[in-house]
């Protein structure tokens, strides 16, 4: 039987911790370990925790990296399967672990990622680039390294062979996968495993955040050309005209006028500020990345287990 570990990364998350915690004491499979990497909270994330993970691992904030702050989650674990969350996302299904962990059973599968969801706190036009970046069907080989570890799991023994690169100002997830692939190994998007991601970030923690992946960008992937003003300045346009449709035809324009061009204009001058690098291998990847979301697709998910209650979480544990 494969045994999980659940691996997670956070600072000052007392917000939203306890609201993940309990979403994973209700799976139908549950955890044989829990572990948090906390890179110096100073709120009551900790305390939180501890009476309800097995491990708790402390870093300081000079010592964070993204691979870093996996590196030592995995170290700290024993078993087969690590699954890395963000301690700011919570899963909505009772059958998350089980969907996230199943395709596994494929001993070439090295990495699972799960499906993202925004809630009423979400940008809209953050809502629509999780649409785009995680579709409603699964994909159980897919033939590009898109992912992202906010809810994903990998295999630990090929972790023993590749470690995270703990240099990388972020897309550390990426890469993992990217060299994964080039030694044969699968990757399978679980769509049936998703988690409501929440994200109140500032403007400037938008920007930075792109302007992060993009300077990571080019060390992991090569290519032709840069991403340079124009097309960043066409891209931000572009998004923001697919956005504004979206939002007309849901109603919701009014209430999202401001904040879709801000978001976007954010995103691209992110990526932009970063892009020193040549662009993305791959159409796929490309498209995954930065196209709006085509608005003639329909986006409707199969129903994958029982819905998670939260509301009777109590406020000690900061739902």
């Amino acid at each position: 039987m494969t045994t999980v570990a659940v691996v997670i990364r956070c600072l000052n998350e007392e917000r939203h911790i306890g609201r993940l915690l309990a979403g994973l004491e209700r799976q139908t499979k549950l955890a044989d370990e829990v572990i948090v990497v906390d890179s110096g909270s100073t709120d009551a994330t900790r305390d939180i925790a501890r009476p309800r993970v097995t491990k708790i691992v402390e870093i300081s904030p000079e010592e964070f990296s993204f691979g870093r702050a996996l590196n030592i989650g995995v170290e700290a674990a024993s078993a087969d399967v690590c699954v890395f969350v963000s301690a700011h996302v919570y899963p909505l299904y009772d059958t998350y672990l089980e969907h996230l962990v199943a395709p596994f059973a494929d001993d070439q599968v090295a990495l699972t990622y799960g499906r993202q969801v925004g809630d009423h706190r979400t940008k809209y036009s953050e809502s629509r680039l999780l649409l785009q970046w995680f579709p409603a069907r699964s994909i159980p080989r897919q033939d590009h390294p898109f992912c992202n570890n906010a809810n994903a799991a990998i295999r630990r023994e090929v972790w023993q062979l590749l470690k995270y690169d703990e240099e990388l100002t972020g897309l550390e997830d990426l890469d993992w996968a990217k060299r994964a692939q080039a030694k044969g190994y699968s990757l399978s998007y679980v769509a049936e495993a998703p988690v409501v991601h929440v994200h109140e970030e500032s403007w400037s923690t938008v920007a930075n955040r792109y302007r992060r992946e993009a300077i990571a960008y080019k060390r992991i992937m090569d290519g032709e050309k840069h991403l340079n003003a124009a097309e960043a300045a066409g891209l931000a346009l572009g998004n923001t005209f697919v956005d504004f449709l979206h939002a007309t035809r849901e109603g919701v324009l009014a209430q999202n006028l401001a904040s879709i061009p801000m978001f976007r204009f954010a995103q691209f001058y992110g990526a932009w500020r970063g892009s020193n690098h040549k662009d993305i291998v791959g159409d796929a990847l490309k498209r995954r990345f930065y196209y709006p979301l085509d608005p003639s697709r329909p986006d409707i998910p199969d129903v994958p287990g029982k819905l998670i209650d939260y509301s009777h979480e109590t406020r000690s544990q900061h739902p």
